[in-house]
């Protein structure tokens, strides 16, 4: 010992550390103590750092934890007593639905959050977000059995759940409504051979199309899930969720919770023209339902990815 205190008193412990051997060394650091002093760098990266859960939470049950979230009758046509949709992960007890908002984009949430570029808590500012055309309600909004795949109010959140949103839950939209423009090749074409005329309200000056777009996220009501596809909704919870690899186990857990928010793409409406003539029985609508190819639609090759 006072060999090797003397050699650090003439080397200091840089030198000293050199003249050891492996083993050495680390028999002697594990005497020390070391003490540093934190830079700004380090400290902004742990306040990036993700905090970590005490524990992970698996699955869930009914009334396990002693708080029964805000049930969702669906089909009833008065909003409020229909109660809102929350899929949000901020606050366990406040969900009423399986699987979370903007389920498609899920994983990408995940990354960010790992990251620390996006705080787990975050939420969205839904300031002037209303939708840019008033749309419904209709008669088929209060029939559970008509609409099962979408929320019908799903675009007016901040509107009708005002009260709850005060109360703090964190209520997602699930149908943005905005105004737009589209571009199409064929119809600058069609436009120079005389057979679409420009109006200047629905085909502009430069031959661009004025459009009412609507993006839709998935909302699933399971029992009506399951009556169109002839099924019991226990075996559909089942099969979903064995499909998925055990994503949801609420889906077998949870049979108080009806509501399913999957985690697939959603659907782009866009109406030519005025909004208020779909519901409008002395108008005559054209419909076309298209399944979008990548390829073809947005690239316009001649394949389809």
């Amino acid at each position: 010992m006072k060999k090797a205190r003397k050699q650090r008193h003439e080397f200091g412990y840089a030198g000293y550390f050199q003249s050891l051997n492996p083993v050495a060394i680390i028999n002697h650091c594990s005497k020390l103590q070391f003490h540093f002093q934190p830079t700004a760098a380090s400290i902004a990266r742990e306040k990036k750092t993700v905090s970590k859960p005490k524990h992970i939470v698996l699955t869930s049950h009914p009334h396990r934890s002693g708080t029964k979230p805000h049930p969702i009758h669906w089909g009833e046509i008065d909003p409020l007593k229909r109660g809102p949709v929350i899929g949000s992960l901020s606050k366990s007890s406040h969900r009423n639905a399986i699987g979370t908002h903007s389920g498609s984009y899920s994983v990408y949430r995940a990354l960010a959050v790992a990251s620390g570029a996006l705080q787990a808590d975050h939420r969205p500012d839904f300031t002037n977000t209303s939708p840019a055309a008033h749309i419904g309600p209709h008669p088929s909004w209060g029939d559970r059995d008509l609409i099962v795949s979408l929320d019908p109010f799903g675009g007016l959140v901040s509107e009708i759940y005002t009260s709850f949103l005060q109360q703090g839950y964190d209520i997602r939209p699930t149908i943005a409504v905005t105004k737009a423009h589209i571009n199409m090749p064929e119809l600058q074409d069609a436009i120079a051979k005389g057979r679409v005329q420009i109006d200047g309200k629905i085909v502009k000056a430069g031959g661009n199309l004025a459009v009412t777009k609507i993006a839709i996220d998935p909302v699933w009501y399971l029992p009506g899930i399951a009556r169109r596809i002839g099924a019991q909704e226990s075996v559909l919870r089942r099969v979903l969720f064995e499909e998925t690899g055990g994503m949801f186990s609420d889906l077998v857990t949870r049979p108080d919770l009806h509501v399913f928010l999957p985690p697939i793409g959603g659907t782009t409406v866009y109406i030519i023209g005025d909004v208020a003539n779909i519901s409008d029985s002395d108008k005559q609508l054209a419909v076309r339902v298209h399944d979008e190819c990548n390829g073809s639609d947005v690239f316009s090759s001649d394949i389809c990815t």
